[in-house]
């Protein structure tokens, strides 16, 4: 089986390539070369994804049963897409993501069938419209789009946490090491799904050639939901450190001027995510997610606490973070007077 990743060396796709080696695959990576050495066994055309009539040069020839776009986020890009990759792919797998899904959330539990619609997160937006392009390429001309809905996965180098700044997870983690209190949206108790990238390759992977995929949508996630709470205190445990919350109501960090959590907070991260897998069970027999967060958060804070190129501080994000405990400090002390 032949595969065109377009990326596939970043957080989420690197161990989608790295599963494919290890699973037979004759993979091809489409990207301009910055980190293919990372997968050494993969064939690699380099062009610039949005340099269109460079990316049809390198792709005379060629044929795959599977090509996956990890890196589309306009719908004039899915338009380009559908026109370069008609007639040489089996199967186009669109990386979309679980953020489109209706805000706030209607049912607690989220499956395909939830309508999208997010009137707070252009990025969610501009995702909905590369799909409803796609699937009318596919209603009209049979062209042959799968679309794969990610929530908040994780890897190695990457820490899943309600907030940070513009540098990272580091600072976060730098403040519990110093014993500091940490921002958590509303009271922390909402519910969150976090996924590692390897068991999201895992599901990805079982689509990948899946014939039963082709016009479908779905997403992939793990079972496991955990509050804001426990998966910032699972962190500060992997750290052996205290867990210090400082709780934010969610509008009022959407406020900040400095930093744009509108989006991701009320358009996503504030809202209860826990999801059903049931479609995706049945299209990939046997697929579980085996990676409890306890487990993986344990592997990434010590990869974090092993690699200084890891270790990017924020002191403008810290500076915030101060100051906004300072005043959720001194509003506590004020209404205890009431």
């Amino acid at each position: 089986m032949k595969a065109l990743l377009i990326g596939g060396t970043g957080n989420i796709s690197l161990a989608v390539s790295r599963l494919l080696i290890k699973e037979g695959w004759d993979l091809t990576l489409l990207n301009r070369g910055s980190q293919n050495d990372l997968v050494p066994q993969a064939r690699t055309l380099l062009a610039d994804i949005n340099d269109a009539e460079a990316v049809r040069k390198a792709l005379q020839g060629q044929q795959f049963d599977s090509v996956v776009q990890f890196i589309a986020y306009h719908r004039e890009e899915a338009f380009r897409d559908v026109s370069l990759f008609t007639g040489i792919t089996g199967q186009y797998i669109f990386i979309s993501t679980a953020s489109a899904y209706q805000k706030p959330p209607r049912n607690h539990l989220i499956s395909e069938s939830i309508p999208l619609h997010n009137p707070y997160w252009q990025y969610s937006r501009e995702k909905a419209l590369c799909e409803k392009l796609l699937m009318e390429a596919y209603d009209m001309d049979f062209f042959p789009v799968t679309i794969v809905r990610p929530s908040h996965t994780y890897g190695e180098n990457k820490l899943p946490l309600a907030i940070h700044g513009n540098q990272g997870a580091w600072q976060v983690l730098h403040r519990m090491l110093e014993k500091k209190p940490v921002l958590i949206p509303g009271d922390g108790t909402s519910l969150w799904t976090v996924t590692t990238s390897g068991d999201f390759a895992k599901g990805l992977v079982g689509l990948m050639g899946n014939h039963h995929a082709i016009g479908q949508a779905v997403h992939i996630t793990s079972d496991e939901a955990l509050s804001w709470n426990q998966i910032h205190r699972i962190v500060a445990d992997a750290a052996g450190v205290p867990f210090i919350p400082c709780h934010v109501p969610s509008d009022m960090l959407a406020m900040s001027q400095r930093y744009d959590f509108a989006g991701s907070l009320l358009g996503d991260k504030a809202n209860c995510a826990v999801f059903d897998n049931a479609k995706l069970k049945a299209l990939v027999p046997g697929f579980a997610a085996t990676t409890r967060f306890d487990e993986g958060a344990r592997r990434v804070v010590e990869n974090f606490m092993a690699t200084p190129s890891l270790q990017v501080l924020d002191p403008d994000f810290d500076a915030f973070s101060d100051k906004v405990v300072d005043i959720c400090r001194r509003a506590e002390a004020e209404i205890a007077q009431l």
